[in-house]
């Protein structure tokens, strides 16, 4: 056994949360590539979003760097987290490796809505010529989430199911939310989540979850278990709605969050 492996923690539910809730509410990660000819390592910073299952969006112009770097070779990894206030190396962060794919067709289509839905104003560029999507499917990851919380993360712990009804249903029922129940979207952010009181709207949702933003700001709302298929969203979505009332009737409950 090497010494990085001493250093690993068996990995624990808690882990897998923090690793998707990395992947799905953080805007922006440092991308690291190979360089076409010389295989150096290339670094730069990407916009992100996450497909259904939660594997990280990317949309990049072919006069980047990293563009032909993909193309050349698939291969690369993501790095997650903010350092705060203190030593950086105190807060938790994530590095991912995958393997990169450009999107085309309707999986183009799709991953433009998602990656939209995040960053409304990369629609100004996100169909010019030069520019595509790409998708990044986790291989695995390296996990430390603080003093002597470092895991090795395998895709399975990092991927969500999928199921194809909720895919279809999704763009209608987020704007079906956001134009119709603004105040159940308030509850879910402020109430269940203790997010501090802002003009909140449901960016995505997905079978663990429903992500919501104003501006740069994001949060997200964890179900207490996966939806089992589209027929479950609606139930699930009121039941949530009437706990956020239950909540602010009795502020000494705390945050689902």
């Amino acid at each position: 056994m090497t010494p990085s492996q001493n250093t690993r923690q068996p990995v624990t539910d808690a882990a897998i949360r923090q690793a998707r809730q990395f992947l799905r509410i953080e805007r922006h990660a440092a991308l690291a590539v190979l360089e076409p000819g010389t295989g150096a390592p290339l670094i730069s910073r990407v916009s992100i979003a996450s497909d259904p299952d939660g594997a990280p969006l990317i949309l990049i112009s072919q006069l980047s760097a990293h563009f032909p770097a993909l193309e050349a070779d698939r291969r690369c990894s993501l790095l997650f987290g903010q350092p705060g206030a203190g030593d950086p190396l105190a807060h938790p962060r994530m590095s991912v490796m995958a393997e990169a794919s450009r999107l085309e067709g309707t999986a183009r289509s799709a991953a433009r809505a998602r990656f939209l839905a995040r960053h409304p104003k990369a629609g100004l560029y996100a169909d010019f010529a030069d520019f595509a999507f790409w998708r990044l499917t986790p291989t695995g990851a390296a996990l430390n989430g603080g003093f002597a919380k470092a895991y090795d993360l395998a895709a399975e712990h990092l991927l969500s199911a999928w199921d194809t009804g909720l895919a279809e249903m999704e763009p209608g029922a987020v704007a079906h939310m956001n134009a119709d129940h603004a105040d159940a979207i308030k509850l879910y952010a402020q109430t269940l989540c203790g997010a501090p009181e802002r003009a909140w709207r449901i960016a995505t949702l997905d079978v663990d979850g429903i992500d919501m933003i104003d501006g740069d700001s994001v949060v997200r709302l964890w179900f207490d278990r996966p939806l089992r298929d589209a027929s479950d969203l609606r139930p699930r979505l009121v039941a949530l709605a009437k706990r956020a009332r239950e909540m602010a009737s009795q502020p000494d409950l705390p945050p689902s969050r």
